[in-house]
């Protein structure tokens, strides 16, 4: 190795687990080679899926754990039994959550490679309290213990399953990280809406969405969008479809349905149409007669902008016509006093909701008195 080079080799902890860098050091391993190293969680059993690679750089990261040795036979010996402890524990975890009813689904059970903790994963859809089961587990394991609660992926993702392809899950064979998927990937792919056909056993979307999505993106780039209207040899017309695979659209016009393929629209064959559609219905005007149910003639009444200035313009000359009120009879002094009024305010407004209250009424006239 030369100066400031540092020699790194990816391991694997889990079938299609996340793979992590760590400083091989002066250990030889190759492929597929059993490992034991440092982790946070203390020492640890992993298999090589990186080989050794010199990784230039002024010096190792501070995170960077060491490789302690090559798996010997008493690691592999431990790692067995561990797994037996941990199907031991899975039985016996589930048999407690049985008798205490508790609103929990236990999903897997690991222990550490020096049997120092065990780690429950479960799901819940709501907060859990295991403090009694956690006392069990303690008295009978005599080792710490944690409760982890997951989501339905990563439960997914350690149980394993067959997907409606069938093909073995995603995430538990290659995948190492969960993607967001969004509804927005099915639409661009054109593919049903169907919740059932678009969701994967854990109830999300399937992660095969997000694999082809960004090359359905790039060759949709090269055709027009579904309802552009665009002008062709056969006249103009309106993009009602399109195949972004095969990289052709349709097109519907005066003459029909017509197939146009990506090479002619980049080619401009196919340009988009400037300004509305050219077949439109002219407006009716004000002066245009219509026809009612019975078939009389009716006349269309002008828009209200062409009534709206009339009615201003006429609205004063109606004011300066009306005539002038007659002059009040037998008037009645006003009150002096505050107090008077007070109380000639209220007998005002009186009579003004008598006069509209016959005219309100379902039973009234307009204009009589009460």
């Amino acid at each position: 190795m030369g100066r400031g080079s540092v020699k790194v080799v990816g391991v694997r902890f889990k079938p299609a687990g996340r793979i992590y860098t760590f400083d091989a050091g002066e250990v030889e391993c190759r492929l597929d080679d059993w490992l034991v190293v440092e982790t946070e969680r203390g020492m640890a059993l992993g298999q090589v899926a990186n080989p050794p690679r010199e990784s230039s750089g002024p010096a190792p990261k501070p995170g960077l754990k060491q490789v302690l040795r090559m798996a010997e036979e008493r690691d592999i010996l431990r790692y067995e039994q561990n797994c037996e402890l941990e199907g031991y524990a899975l039985q016996f975890c589930l048999e407690r959550i049985r008798e205490k009813s508790l609103p929990m689904k236990l999903v897997d059970v690991e222990y550490l490679f020096d049997a120092s903790k065990a780690i429950f994963y479960f799901t819940s859809e709501g907060r859990v309290d295991f403090r009694d089961l956690v006392r069990d587990l303690a008295r009978q394991f005599h080792t710490r213990i944690e409760m982890r609660q997951i989501g339905v992926r990563d439960e997914a993702k350690l149980v394993g399953g067959v997907g409606c392809c069938g093909r073995e899950l995603c995430c538990a064979t290659f995948l190492t990280e969960f993607a967001a998927i969004g509804v927005r990937m099915a639409k661009d792919q054109n593919v049903s809406l169907n919740p059932s056909k678009i969701s994967g056993i854990c109830g999300r979307l399937m992660c095969c969405l997000g694999y082809e999505h960004s090359m359905y993106k790039e060759l949709a780039r090269k055709l027009p969008k579904i309802g552009k209207r665009v002008e062709t040899a056969r006249g103009e017309g309106k993009v009602i479809r399109r195949n972004v695979l095969e990289g052709t659209f349709v097109v519907i016009g005066p003459g029909g349905e017509t197939e146009m393929t990506a090479e002619q629209y980049q080619r401009g064959d196919v340009v988009p149409a400037e300004g509305p559609p050219s077949a439109q219905k002219p407006e009716a005007g004000p002066s245009q007669v219509r026809s009612d149910s019975r078939g009389r003639g009716q006349r269309r009444p002008p828009p209200r902008e062409e009534r709206a200035p009339d009615r201003a313009e006429t609205r004063p000359q109606a004011d300066a016509e009306a005539p002038a009120p007659p002059p009040p009879v037998d008037q009645e002094p006003q009150a002096s006093s505050p107090q008077g009024q007070e109380e000639a305010a209220p007998r005002k407004r009186r009579r003004r909701r008598r006069r509209k209250r016959p005219a309100d009424s379902p039973g009234g006239k307009p204009g009589e008195d009460s």
